[in-house]
């Protein structure tokens, strides 16, 4: 590509906060934006935890007034949009926080985009496809995985078709992202393990996907070696301070990455799953993710190789090939070291299953970013392989 021709935008929230307390700061950064009253989108277990009325607390200490609405669920759908809408509009606010991991952040997303636009949430799947910015939005994040609190992304689940609705626009992007490793301490090690590697996913995606560019080079590779380094010692315990903290920016700077560069055929598979069975997001996706690195190491074995580089493989006197190779087998090691499932099968995926998960996967937005063109009978054959 010729200089003059590398034209690139980035997406990132006005204001991300990160470290050891950031989510002390809420309350004034909620009256920042403006707001007075906010509905507070989490799921049941931090609304049981006691976590979600402790962020009530910072914000009415500061003034402003807050609703939990805990109807966040995993692989979040359009009628957990529907109901926080309408606990947005009774209680009259006029500005969202989200508390969580993806799923909270990408229901907020949902409320804000029918809250300013109106109609229906299942009118805006696509790109570029809302018209109003959204309320005032802060996304307090309390797992290291998904980056929702800080990307241009919300993926919503239609239960009717039981397809994963993808919606990208930057006026979606939260204007605060908060990132506190404190509020992840509490993640089991399982959970630790799969949002790992789903920034593991993002980062390695993002690395050979069709809108890279330095930018999200360096965010990436940067994000491999922390999550290489760092997870294991995350699940191993969930207490350790640094290995949270670490986590925390690793996931940040995969969503940096995939969130300017795109991302491919692993999550275009990983999408169905949840969609059609209910399975966790992460795990999918670090049980694909090394057949859709296989599939893809023809199209950027020297991508591929730096991969390696960067989970710690040495390289030297290796071919391209063969180092990309070696960064496959490293991903595979990592995954079986954090106790991620072996195959689909072990999360209740069935062969049966393949032809409607292949059919709506050819189908999902993340395939046009993937670096080798993919067929249905490819999307068919790696569903095979990974069960």
């Amino acid at each position: 590509m010729a200089l003059a021709e590398q034209v690139f935008e980035f997406y990132i929230p006005s204001i991300s906060r990160m470290g050891i307390g950031a989510v002390k700061e809420v309350g004034a950064k909620a009256k920042f934006l403006g707001g007075s009253k906010a509905l507070l989108v989490t799921d049941k277990g931090l609304s049981k935890a006691g976590m979600a009325d402790q962020i009530k607390t910072l914000l009415e200490a500061a003034g402003v007034q807050a609703v939990i609405y805990d109807g966040a669920e995993p692989n979040p759908t359009d009628l957990n949009v529907r109901a926080g809408l309408k606990a947005y509009q009774e209680n009259k606010c006029d500005m969202i926080v989200t508390l969580g991991g993806g799923s909270s952040h990408d229901t907020g997303k949902g409320i804000g985009i029918v809250a300013s636009n109106g109609g229906d949430i299942r009118e805006y799947a696509g790109i570029d496809t809302v018209a109003k910015a959204l309320p005032p939005l802060i996304a307090i994040n309390t797992t290291a995985g998904t980056a929702s609190e800080m990307t241009r992304f919300a993926v919503i689940t239609n239960t009717d078709t039981h397809v994963k609705m993808i919606f990208a626009t930057p006026r979606i992007t939260p204007a605060i992202a908060i990132n506190d490793p404190v509020l992840m301490v509490g993640m089991p090690p399982a959970l630790t393990a799969a949002t790992g590697m789903d920034a593991l996913t993002h980062a390695v995606e993002a690395y050979v996907a069709a809108l890279m560019n330095p930018v999200t080079d360096a965010c990436a590779l940067a994000a491999i070696k922390l999550v290489a380094d760092w997870l294991p010692a995350a699940v191993a315990n969930g207490d350790n301070l640094e290995a949270r903290d670490k986590m925390a920016y690793a996931e940040y700077l995969a969503g940096m990455a995939f969130n300017n560069a795109g991302i491919g055929i692993v999550h275009a598979m990983a999408h169905q799953p949840g969609a059609l069975l209910n399975k966790p997001h992460g795990v999918c996706n670090a049980i694909l993710l090394p057949h859709g690195c296989a599939f893809n190491l023809i199209a950027m074995p020297k991508r591929f190789a730096d991969i390696a580089a960067a989970m710690g493989v040495n390289i030297a006197g290796l071919t391209a090939m063969e180092a990309a190779e070696k960064g496959v087998e490293a991903i595979r090691k990592l995954s079986k070291m954090v106790g991620i499932p072996a195959g689909l099968a072990d999360i209740g995926v069935k062969e049966s299953d393949i032809p409607a998960l292949s059919d709506n996967a050819i189908k999902d937005i993340c395939c046009l970013f993937n670096p080798r063109k993919i067929a249905l009978a490819d999307i068919q054959r790696i569903y095979k392989e990974a069960l």
